[in-house]
C-alpha cells in the first residue's frame, strides 16, 4: 500500500475485515488469519477469523409447555401428550439438545414407580429405540419427530408412533442423551417430543410425577 507520502509493506493480511453490500447481498469478511480459533486467558476472550463468529441469528430455545398432565390413567389404555421444542442457532457449529429425567415416574409419599418402558421386545433403553405397540406393555417413554432429530426418529409426523426410547435417568447415573443435533446454522428448528404412559391392573394408586430436563447448547 502506498501514496505520495508513504509506503506500507506487510507480510500478510491478518487484519483485513469489513462489510460489503449491495441491493442484492450483504457480506462480512476477514482475510488472512494465520491462527483461526477461540483464545482466552483470565480477564479476556478473543475470537480470530471467520468474522468470529458474526451471527445474524441469535441463539434461542423454547419449550412449549412446562407441565404435562395425563389425568386419570386406566389399565391397558395408553395415553400420550407432547411438547414442542424450538431452536434457533446462528453459530458456525450449529447446536444440540439433550434430554434427561430425574427419576422414573414416582409417587413421592410412598415411592411407588411406573417403570421406564422396555418395549414389546424388552429392547428399549435410553440409547436404543424399540417397538411399543402392545396395550399390555407398561411403562413411560418418549417418541420424537421433526427437524434435526436423532435416528431412528422421523422428520415428519408418522401416522402412528411405534418407536420409543427411555429418558436417561440421572438417579441411575445415566448420561443425558442428544435428541436434536445439527452442525448448520438454523432458525426455528422444531421437534415434537411425544410422551407415552401405560399402566397394568396391579399399578399402585397415587399421583405419579417426575421432571424432564431439556438443555440446548450452541456449538462453535
Amino acid at each position: 500500500m502506498q501514496s505520495d507520502n508513504y509506503v506500507l509493506q506487510m507480510p500478510n493480511l491478518n487484519y483485513a475485515s469489513g462489510d460489503i453490500g449491495s441491493s442484492a447481498y450483504k457480506l462480512g469478511f476477514t482475510g488472512g488469519e494465520l491462527a483461526v480459533g477461540p483464545y482466552s486467558k483470565t480477564g479476556y476472550k478473543l475470537g480470530a477469523g471467520f468474522w468470529y463468529i458474526k451471527t445474524i441469528t441469535p441463539f434461542s430455545f423454547t419449550v412449549s409447555n412446562s407441565v404435562i398432565e395425563f389425568d386419570v390413567l386406566s389399565t391397558d389404555q395408553p395415553k400420550t401428550a407432547s411438547t414442542t421444542l424450538t431452536v434457533s442457532a446462528g453459530g458456525s457449529g450449529g447446536y444440540q439438545v439433550t434430554a434427561e429425567e430425574n427419576h422414573e415416574m414416582m409417587v413421592y409419599s410412598v415411592g411407588a414407580l411406573i417403570p421406564d418402558i422396555t418395549g414389546d421386545n424388552s429392547d428399549i433403553t435410553e440409547d436404543t429405540a424399540g417397538k411399543w405397540t402392545e396395550i399390555t406393555t407398561y411403562g413411560f417413554g418418549y417418541s420424537l419427530y421433526g427437524n434435526d432429530v436423532v435416528t431412528p426418529f422421523p422428520t415428519a409426523a408418522p401416522p402412528n408412533y411405534t418407536d420409543f426410547k427411555q429418558f436417561a435417568n440421572t438417579s441411575k447415573s445415566e448420561t443425558p442423551k442428544v435428541i436434536m443435533t445439527s452442525d448448520q446454522v438454523g432458525k426455528n428448528r422444531e421437534a415434537e417430543v411425544v410422551y407415552k404412559i401405560n399402566i397394568s391392573a396391579v399399578q399402585s394408586a397415587g399421583r405419579y410425577q417426575n421432571v424432564i430436563t431439556y438443555i440446548a447448547t450452541p456449538t462453535y
